[in-house]
């Protein structure tokens, strides 16, 4: 990787940053590039990409967006295979025919660049074009979330949020103008990852007609998709349009379509975290009826009232099944647990209590997904519930979601249900959202 526009007097300019960071802490090897030429840190600071012997795989160009033309002939004319465009200064600004001739160079030789106006890529444990110090962000592990952005500092934002819900990424891309490598490209790339089980995309606008192909590429992909949509208000659509240079459109219109063809729709960050972690677990679409397992009478009133608030039923379950459930119960609570959906075990049940109720509950043929509300800090729950809960899920093979709090107390619990791929959220509603997920998408 060359990242060209090094400075040999300020080391906090972006394009040291970047350097430096994959330098020092990436298995790339990372090459500075700088008009003066010279030396940085005792390593050769080579004038243009041209200089360079090695074959270069990424340019990261940070320069001013007046000289961007000039380096991008550099590169393409030395086989540079691609190129992330941090540099701001283009249509963002009004400067459409200087962001229009870096395009027309690009077409013409067939080099792909992201950008410009963009953070560019975080592939976990490979490179990081990001030009925020490292220690200022918080990364997720590697996982099996793609996720898009065209807003860099949303991406960024999104990547603490995933790391705090334990959620990983495949690869993180911050497209900014989309000049050239834009969502429908990504997507169809994504759906050929085998690191990639979901896709998400944080979305302000696309150009005339572009709307429609991303849809229809929607329709094919064989992952789920998710996409946040900015721009839904008159204000929103300005603010859109002077970011990155987005038409915005008809929020409603193209919400509607969304809906009609598999595209998972998040209303806002807080479900887009949610609606990852569900669909990066489960591609199975549901009808939306919820069986709902909780230790707290409290806690089962809340699920109810979110599952209504968001479109979700919690029908009544079979007879046969609440006899079964009640046959097979601890003596202790047979006489105070509440079998009818929500099921109220209450804070005395233990493990195999638990067990048997989603167990059985999974079986009813009027349920679709299970949510077991847990309160560990009940005494008869062990620190294995999550593993014995995993194991029910995957041998009934129908969606179980669970809420234990995100405490580091309760990790062992937590771990017990991630590795088994098992969606945990950190609070009632969000394992609500999880569900509401399974509902929105739906496969073609």
């Amino acid at each position: 990787m060359a990242v060209i526009g090094v400075s040999t007097s300020q080391d906090s300019h972006p394009a040291n940053v970047i350097y430096n960071k994959n330098h020092l802490r990436y298995p790339v090897q990372t090459l500075p590039v700088n008009p003066k030429g010279g030396l940085i840190n005792r390593e050769i600071l080579y004038q243009s990409v041209e200089d360079i012997q090695a074959d270069i795989d990424l340019a990261v160009i940070a320069v001013r967006a007046q000289f961007v033309p000039k380096v991008v002939e550099q590169c393409i004319k030395n086989q540079v295979g691609g190129a992330v465009i941090i540099s701001g200064g283009f249509s963002e600004a009004g400067n459409s025919s200087l962001q229009q001739r870096v395009v027309d160079m690009a077409k013409e030789a067939s080099f792909p660049f992201i950008g410009p106006n963009c953070l560019g890529i975080y592939a976990p444990d490979y490179v990081d074009t990001f030009f925020l110090p490292g220690e200022r962000i918080i990364y997720p592990d590697k996982g099996n979330i793609g996720f898009v952005s065209q807003s860099g500092g949303v991406l960024v934002d999104q990547m603490v949020k995933f790391a705090g819900q334990g959620i990983g990424i495949s690869l993180g891309v911050s497209i900014g103008n989309k000049a050239c490598i834009r969502e429908t490209d990504m997507l169809e790339w994504f759906d050929q990852d085998p690191g990639t089980k979901a896709v998400a995309f944080y979305v302000e606008g696309f150009d005339k007609g572009e709307g429609r192909e991303f849809i229809e590429k929607t329709r094919l992909c064989s992952k789920p998709v998710i996409v946040l949509k900015a721009g839904k208000s008159k204000k929103g659509i300005e603010a859109a349009s002077s970011h990155t240079a987005s038409l915005a459109g008809d929020y409603r219109v193209f919400s509607q379509i969304m809906n009609q063809y598999c595209v998972a729709e998040a209303d806002n960050e807080y479900e887009l975290t949610s609606f990852c972690e569900s669909l990066s677990c489960y591609s199975k679409a549901m009808n939306g009826n919820v069986g709902i397992i909780s230790l707290s009478g409290g806690h089962g009133v809340i699920a109810a009232d979110a599952c209504e608030l968001h479109g979700l039923s919690i029908p009544r379950i079979e007879q046969a099944t609440m006899d079964t459930i009640q046959e097979k119960l601890s003596e202790e609570i047979k006489n105070i647990v509440s079998l009818v959906n929500p099921l109220d075990l209450t804070g005395s049940s233990m493990d195999s209590d638990i067990v048997t109720a989603a167990r059985h509950l999974s079986r009813d043929k009027n349920i679709d997904c299970v949510l077991a509300l847990l309160i560990p800090y009940s005494p008869g729950i062990s620190a294995d519930i999550g593993a014995k809960l995993s194991h029910v899920a995957r041998n009934e093979d129908k969606p179980m979601i669970a809420y234990v709090p995100n405490e580091d107390k309760y990790r062992i619990i937590i771990e017990g249900f991630e590795l088994n791929n098992i969606p945990v959220a950190s609070s009632v509603e969000g394992a609500v959202l999880m569900a509401k997920a399974l509902k929105r998408y739906r496969p073609c």
